[in-house]
């Protein structure tokens, strides 16, 4: 496949196949390019229903430009700083299908790679490359969330981390989401009559979102503490899942 930056002949292809309701992966094969090259693509500029290949275009223009007149960050020894960019966008673009908004994803993946324990909101204007008003809005969103923390220097300085917990907390809601979906399913089971073939799929929805979401609430209770030691901890083991349940289908 093809590596380098995307053209502006191969965006007016994507805008093509995004309108014609393709898949990324289709896309991507019809450019001969990787699949997360067109999915980053998409999602850094407005998504698949905003997306417009001039504008695209004149977006990444101007990011180069902007990393041009940039001052360098502090990388560590032997580190390449266009390889640690590709991944910090790539890491953003993860953060965005997840839900978050774009601005808000930039800062949590910036505080995720920073060198440092913690970042000035100052800090993260200059690597971030925009206004301070944008970065208070993200860390604004990402704090109600609970994702990032707040701290106070001497004087009036405060600086931002990326909280231990973010993925725990993350994983167990979206397990009770799954919860939920188990709940909703086994409603209808009575409301549709008991032996149809509508209450047999709900009920087969119902017992597998109940497994996976204990299961996952279970492993990820064990493996907590992996978010606050060293590198090479491991969990005290796999979590045990019912002798009488089937393993549930690989997640892609």
């Amino acid at each position: 496949m093809r590596g380098g930056r995307l053209t502006q002949p191969e965006r007016q292809q994507i805008a093509l196949g995004l309108a014609d309701g393709l898949a990324y992966a289709e896309i991507a094969r019809r450019l001969e390019r990787p699949t997360s090259t067109v999915t980053r693509e998409v999602m850094r500029n407005g998504g698949p229903t905003a997306y417009r290949a001039d504008l695209a275009q004149r977006a990444t223009e101007h990011r180069a430009r902007r990393r041009r007149s940039a001052p360098p960050r502090e990388q560590a020894p032997g580190r390449d700083d266009e390889a640690v960019r590709e991944y910090e966008e790539a890491f953003t673009t993860l953060l965005m299908r997840q839900g978050l908004p774009k601005m808000a994803a930039r800062v949590l993946a910036c505080l995720f790679i920073a060198d440092t324990v913690s970042l000035t909101a100052p800090e993260l204007v200059r690597r971030l490359q925009v206004s301070p008003a944008s970065v208070s809005k993200a860390i604004g969103f990402l704090e109600e969330q609970g994702l990032v923390r707040r701290e106070r220097e001497e004087g009036r300085r405060e600086r931002y981390s990326v909280d231990d917990d973010v993925w725990y907390r993350s994983t167990v809601a979206g397990a009770r989401g799954t919860a939920q979906i188990a709940e909703i399913a086994r409603q209808g089971v009575d409301i549709v009559g008991r032996g149809t073939l509508t209450a047999a799929r709900l009920e087969n929805v119902a017992r597998f979102s109940d497994f996976v979401s204990e299961s996952i609430l279970r492993a990820a209770e064990q493996a907590r503490e992996i978010l606050h030691s060293g590198p090479g901890a491991a969990p005290d083991g796999p979590s045990e899942a019912p002798e009488d349940a089937e393993p549930g289908p690989e997640r892609g």
